[in-house]
């Protein structure tokens, strides 16, 4: 399945009915008075957030939303059908914005939660409400409340605990799979990761979904390599895992690119509770593992764990810190559901 997660669709919610003008016709009943039913409500347009979906490709093929419109009265004051409303299945963690993408409309968080997000139109009046002890034979209707249209964009944003940045082949996609079920695309040249990823991690009696994101490079608030749109996906994680490339001669500026881009994207990401790791020090002598590490130690002003995917070094001492940042024991429901390793028990690090 292809991964898709922004794209722009068509609303537009159902016409109410118009009321019907009718007057009763029996044999030997004179002036029967008047008779026209009610036109029936049109349909609305409900978004529900869906647990199990993880992309909005099913939007690349149908663009345009159309809820039912309400069916008009009939004479014997028969009222006109409602319209069906429109369900439009999303998965969890979908923003609605409007047109200009600058205002969001609604954020369906959780599985289930539902929004109306256009009314439908609301059925017009038949003759038979006008009746009066003045007027006995009205011919007065109204019509149907007319229908709501928009031009929406959704963006999918991923549900995850813990995120992973840094910069291409700095070791994300390995460091995931070594810990979960995920199987990225792994390969020793930039960007193999063009699509975010997501994996549930075990470690001791706890567990947490890990996000990986493609690599970040210097300018991708600007569009530069993929940019950085798929940072929207780590905003609701709890902390960061920052990858530095062990390999790299070149640590410190390695970690500062990718903190200023944190800052450039904004909604907070900077701020976001961090924990740095100097990857791929199975590759490194001694002395260089040494130097490198206190290098990123005095540019992050923060402690740097060692770690290599490959042999398991620092790995679990990486994930019992993520856990205790996360804070918590089990995994959310709506975010597992959005992985296919979420009902497995299996763990590289058991044992």
């Amino acid at each position: 399945m292809k991964f898709l997660d922004q794209c722009k669709i068509y609303l537009r919610s159902g016409a109410g009915g118009d009321g019907c003008c009718s007057f009763r016709r029996e044999k030997f009943i004179e002036y029967g008075g008047p008779d026209g039913g009610d036109g029936g409500r049109g349909g609305s347009i409900v978004f529900e957030a869906v647990a199990g979906l993880n992309t909005l490709i099913d939007f690349r093929y149908r663009q345009h939303f159309k809820a039912e419109r309400g069916h008009h009265g009939m004479g014997r004051n028969r009222t006109g059908a409602a319209g069906v409303d429109l369900i439009i299945p999303v998965p969890v963690g979908t923003e609605i914005l409007d047109e200009a993408r600058e205002t969001v409309i609604a954020d369906l968080a959780h599985a289930g939660e539902r929004v109306v997000l256009l009314e439908g139109g609301q059925g017009g009046l038949g003759n038979d409400h006008f009746k009066s002890s003045t007027n006995r034979a009205p011919r007065k209707t109204t019509k149907g409340g007319e229908a709501q249209e928009m031009w929406v964009w959704l963006r999918l944003k991923l549900l995850a605990d813990a995120g992973l940045v840094g910069l291409p082949n700095a070791g994300k996609s390995t460091f995931l799979s070594a810990v979960s079920r995920a199987r990225p695309k792994i390969g020793d040249y930039p960007f193999t990761t063009l699509k975010p990823q997501l994996g549930v991690v075990h470690v001791d009696d706890k567990e947490f979904v890990l996000a990986d994101i493609p690599g970040l490079i210097e300018g991708a608030h600007e569009g530069a390599g993929l940019g950085d749109r798929f940072l929207g996906h780590i905003e609701r994680c709890g902390v960061l895992l920052h990858l530095v490339d062990g390999t790299e001669d070149a640590v410190t500026k390695a970690y500062r690119t990718v903190r200023r881009e944190l800052k450039a994207y904004g909604h907070d990401l900077e701020d976001k509770d961090e924990i740095i790791a100097l990857s791929k020090v199975d590759a490194l002598d001694p002395a260089t593992r040494k130097a490198r590490l206190a290098k990123l130690k005095r540019a992050a002003k923060k402690p740097v764990y060692a770690l290599s995917a490959a042999t398991g070094e620092g790995v679990r001492d990486i994930l019992r810190a993520i856990a205790e940042r996360v804070g918590r024991a089990t995994v959310p429901e709506t975010a597992a559901e959005q992985t296919a390793d979420a009902a497995s028990d299996w763990s590289p690090l058991d044992g």
